[in-house]
């Protein structure tokens, strides 16, 4: 079975930088407040006219610049979004148009939070099944333009941002086992409407913006979190010691502090997107390994597991070996 390896990557966030104190204006809530409660202290948002796809090829151009490397023998590009610029095309098919990849196919990944993990497991397996080689996977999010300003308990949480890395066939396995797991039963508590009005027969509401029940969600990634990095560790035969670093998706600091308290993993050792980027959901994770490689911490040869969960409610974990070398090419 051919191997595959992640040596690339790259990440955009957008030039509009929100601080907690912008939602005052529109909420009763506080900089101390939502500091408290999430662990945010800004995010990002993007401008009227910047899309999830003016991201993703934004992110894609950081990543030639970062390994002085060329997209144009991609021969499969995955976006994985909840905010796409449309339904129809597909956001993967505008960033094979604006980067000029020909003779690739292209798919859009919708599973929220756990979509950049989702669509590493895709690349996998399209490499596993030797019909591909060389996979471009994006996750990408423009949750401004879906936030309701008048809902405190979602607003303040959300930000713009992009991550692309390319997976590559490879003699040497660098990509290990994967593991999905989905409680669809609790698609009410995490949405976005579009054409139905009704997740599960009950009705929601129909205003195309985000809705979350934080403590329902909080619950289940908790629980979910760990319960499943266990499991995924077993399936690679490794141990939580042998992590180097966790990356998990970046929705609030607090999951991520009673995960790591649950597993008793030190939480220097968990990377992180949240404080600085808010929830970008798709791209949180290879933001959070971009920043980690940025910052000297996440090191060549380093053992990762990373692991997304949201709205579905869905969960993805993978682990991998870090191939990433910020700067190589220089």
């Amino acid at each position: 079975m051919m191997g595959a390896t992640i040596k690339s990557i790259g990440i955009y966030r957008p030039e509009l930088e929100v601080t907690n104190a912008f939602f005052e204006a529109y909420l009763e809530t506080s900089d101390e407040w939502i500091r408290e409660r999430t662990g945010i202290e800004r995010r990002y948002f993007s401008s009227e006219d910047e899309y999830t796809s003016d991201l993703c090829v934004k992110a894609v151009e950081a990543l030639k610049k970062n390994h002085h490397t060329s997209v144009d023998d991609v021969d499969f590009v995955i976006v994985a979004t909840s905010t796409p610029d449309q339904i129809l095309p597909n956001v993967a098919s505008r960033v094979q148009a604006r980067l000029g990849i020909s003779n690739a196919g292209c798919i859009d990944l919708s599973a929220a939070c756990g979509g950049f993990v989702y669509g590493l497991i895709l690349a996998k397996g399209l490499i596993a099944a030797q019909t591909h080689r060389r996979i471009l996977v994006i996750g990408a999010e423009t949750l401004s333009k879906a936030i309701d300003l008048s809902d405190r308990n979602s607003c303040i949480l959300f930000g713009d941002g992009a991550g692309a890395v390319i997976v590559e066939a490879s003699s040497d396995n660098h990509v290990f086992e994967p593991l999905t797991d989905t409680d669809g039963s609790l698609g009410k508590e995490l949405f976005i409407s579009h054409l139905s009005q009704t997740v599960d027969g009950e009705p929601i509401l129909g205003d195309g913006k985000m809705h979350q029940n934080g403590r329902a969600v909080f619950r289940w990634a908790v629980s979910t979190l760990v319960k499943n990095i266990p499991v995924l560790l077993e399936k690679n035969k490794m141990t939580l010691e042998q992590v180097d670093y966790l990356i998990p998706h970046s929705a609030n600091i607090r999951i991520l502090e009673a995960v790591c308290k649950n597993l008793d993993f030190p939480m220097e050792r968990c990377m992180e997107s949240v404080r600085s980027y808010g929830n970008t959901s798709a791209a949180s994770i290879p933001i959070a390994w971009y920043n980690g490689l940025a910052s000297g911490k996440i090191k060549q040869n380093d053992q990762l597991l990373l692991i997304g969960f949201g709205g579905g409610l869905t969960c993805a974990g993978i682990c991998l070996e870090n191939k990433i070398v910020l700067g190589e090419a220089d």
